[in-house]
């Protein structure tokens, strides 16, 4: 398997969970990111003291505020990652950042629903927008064709609570809002890697497996995956992008 090189990469909802997680990753690699931006609300708080804690030792991690529901903090957090970049762009955009309100059927609301959507569906379409000129920058800087995640890549973090086919985890993972905005993510993802596969930009939405974090742990289910295997990323190529894959390369059902 080839090696996930990356000059730079960036991932929101950096704070805690699995985001936190993958800046760790990237961060223990054998050649880390030139620079690695941990996206998160409130980068000052309490609940981004471990991701401040890194920063302090880490001079190419660099945390950035984003609310990823505001349009405006998407434009102004693209605009400061610009600045670092200088006039290389970005490799590898990771739209980590979701919320889950787990509710039944019966109890879900027009206002979860609205703010599910926005924050897992709506900010992946607004960040690819955004981020689009420095994605497309560093596909033109990378040499060699073809489509890969050490080039230039959007991997929206889905989950399989979003497939159609399977009903894995309805159960235990009460929250129609949540599955439903990953549904539409796993869509969108599909139409990203359409209008964006001219510009050298590969777009994947991903299952990362059921991670032991603030949001996968409940009614004393945790079960963790090693994060050491986003290291995975490495054999997505052309003839994924637009696909929808769990943490092991294979495909999800729909």
């Amino acid at each position: 398997m080839a090696e996930l090189c990356v000059g730079s990469v960036l991932v929101t909802g950096a704070n805690r969970g699995l985001g936190l997680g993958l800046v760790q990753h990237f961060l223990r690699m054998p050649k880390p990111p030139q620079w690695i931006f941990a996206t998160c609300r409130d980068p000052k708080g309490q609940r981004a003291q471990e991701l401040q804690n890194l920063a302090s030792k880490h001079p190419n991690l660099v945390i950035i505020a984003l609310e990823v529901a505001d349009p405006a903090s998407i434009k102004a957090a693209a605009a400061k990652v610009g600045e670092h970049l200088g006039g290389s762009g970005l490799n590898l955009l990771i739209n980590n950042a979701g919320i889950l309100k787990p509710k039944s059927i019966d109890n879900e609301m027009l206002q979860d629903m609205t703010e599910t959507y926005t924050t897992n569906t709506v900010g992946p379409l607004l960040m690819g927008q955004a981020f689009l000129p420095l994605l497309k920058k560093a596909a033109q800087g990378s040499p060699g064709s073809g489509l890969s995640c050490s080039k230039a890549a959007i991997v929206n973090m889905s989950s399989i609570g979003g497939s159609i086919t399977s009903c894995f985890g309805w159960e235990m993972l009460p929250g129609v809002s949540y599955h439903c905005s990953k549904a539409a993510l796993n869509k969108l993802s599909k139409c990203q890697s359409l209008a964006y596969k001219e510009h050298g930009i590969l777009c994947v939405a991903l299952h990362p497996g059921w991670v032991q974090t603030d949001m996968g742990s409940f009614d004393g289910h945790t079960v963790g995956i090693p994060l050491g295997r986003v290291h995975q990323l490495s054999s997505i190529s052309e003839k994924e992008t637009g696909a929808f894959l769990d943490w092991e390369g294979k495909v999800v059902p729909w």
